[in-house]
């Protein structure tokens, strides 16, 4: 007979699976070596988005003036910003492991394990077997082996987060959604900004217009340097010298108090002896599942980052209702990951779902594109937003290909689109639908109104 019911391996989302079970009459098994949460609650989304309304408040006073309005910045307690954070963030991760330690039928390990045999674990040096067990480790920031990086203090999302003071200088080696969002922060923190990017421009997933968009905003706020690899750093200069080359063979060299790795992240599936169990991993190291979310092991789930569907807490979340589903209520609910938006929270703000304009090239797929100003809004004029645009993909039958979006609150007006989809409405409903003036949402009504004009 199995130690416990159901075995959930990681407290990030997989907390709510665990307590699902427990509340089930299961007996559950919670396994998780830091603060409950996972990587959004204490490492990645909450506290970023914390310290970015700060920085968005920063960018409040400094456009002031646009307004007529006399304001300046007289400082910004960038500590007082951090250690808030904290101890909120904090304070409920420490609440959750109460509760869940007081839970009934749900037994909290914290501790790192690993597999030892098929549904078998290590917990406190002994082997601890599970009816059910779900995977749910998460990911953590990849740091490649770039010459001299090991030699030198670096930061990572991780610590970049909580420092105290920030530098008077910063690099930051990537140009991804991380690497933009930390470089809008710090630069409103007052620290010169400097991004080196591999690709020819920052947020190279993106759509190419809004991807060219923010690379052109980020320019004149940051020393951005796109098309170039970073080959090797060093201490030298303001603290630390990194060397990159583009494909044409330039070399380039750029300085910095600190160093941000933001070179993306990777699934914490190396640390858990997964060929034990028969679980297989892709060759990133993902965990390989279907879509019910089953491994390759028989009775054993995989959920969120380390299974790599999509490496976003809303996709986290929509995973979890479905190993709910499958692992608790015995049902056999399949993922529809269709329609996966993304968000972007910098200035300008980005978001995106569905298909690129790219990507409809290279598979050869017919489509119009829609697209409206911010500016040429009531709204955007009211706000005096210069900068900023929905953008939409459609097939000829109207069926919605992709919307991508630049400027203030994108991730916010991409709902609609997100909806449309999930649900089959078409470009003509969308562009038919009464959007109450002057709200931002006019710029959505827009763009639709635009694929057929």
């Amino acid at each position: 007979m199995a130690d416990f019911d159901v075995v959930v391996i990681g407290g990030g989302t997989g907390n709510n699976v665990a307590a699902a079970a427990a509340d089930a009459g299961l007996e559950t098994a919670l396994v998780e070596p830091g603060p409950l949460g996972g990587t959004c609650l204490n490492r990645g989304c909450n506290p970023s988005k914390m310290l970015i309304q700060a920085a968005n408040a920063v960018a409040d006073v400094r456009r002031a003036g646009k307004f007529h309005v006399n304001a300046s910045l007289d400082g910004v307690d960038h500590a007082a910003i951090v250690e808030e954070m904290d101890g909120l963030l904090g304070g409920i991760a420490e609440e959750m492991e109460t509760r869940y330690r007081e839970r009934s039928g749900l037994t909290l390990f914290g501790e790192y394990t690993e597999f030892v045999d098929e549904r078998t674990v290590e917990l406190g040096g002994e082997a601890v077997t599970g009816e059910r067990i779900v995977v749910a480790t998460g990911s953590r920031p990849v740091v490649p082996p770039i010459e001299g990086l090991a030699e030198v203090e670096y930061l990572t999302s991780r610590e970049a987060l909580y420092l105290r003071e920030p530098p008077e200088s910063l690099v930051i080696l990537g140009g991804g959604y991380i690497a933009v969002e930390l470089g809008h922060y710090f630069e409103s923190m007052g620290t010169a900004v400097t991004i080196v990017e591999m690709m020819d421009s920052l947020l190279p997933r993106e759509d190419g217009d809004v991807s060219a968009a923010f690379t052109a905003v980020a320019a004149e706020r940051h020393e951005v340097h796109t098309g170039h690899r970073v080959t090797a750093v060093e201490e030298g200069g303001e603290g630390h010298l990194v060397h990159a080359e583009s494909e044409a063979s330039d070399e380039l060299t750029v300085e910095g108090e600190a160093v941000l790795v933001a070179l993306g992240r990777r699934p914490n599936s190396d640390r858990l002896n997964l060929e034990a169990a028969g679980i297989a991993v892709d060759d990133r190291g993902f965990v390989e599942t279907n879509e019910y979310l089953e491994t390759t092991a028989e009775n054993v789930w995989a959920q969120g980052d380390v299974a790599g569907n999509a490496l976003f807490k809303h996709s986290g979340d929509y995973e979890s209702r479905h190993t709910i589903a499958n692992v608790v209520d015995d049902e056999r609910r399949a993922l529809d990951l269709s329609a996966m938006p993304h968000a972007i929270f910098t200035e300008p703000a980005v978001a995106g779902v569905g298909a690129t304009e790219a990507q409809l090239r290279e598979e050869g797929i017919e489509y119009a594109v829609g697209r409206a100003e911010y500016a040429d809004s009531a709204m955007g004029r009211a706000k005096k937003l210069e900068e900023g645009f929905v953008k939409v993909l459609a097939a000829p039958d109207g069926e919605i290909l992709g919307t991508h979006a630049i400027g203030y609150e994108a991730p916010t007006l991409l709902g609609e689109a997100v909806l449309a989809m999930r649900t089959g409405a078409t470009v003509d409903d969308v562009a038919g639908t009464i959007h109450a003036h002057p709200t931002l949402t006019k710029v959505v009504e827009a763009a639709f109104r635009d694929v057929r004009s």
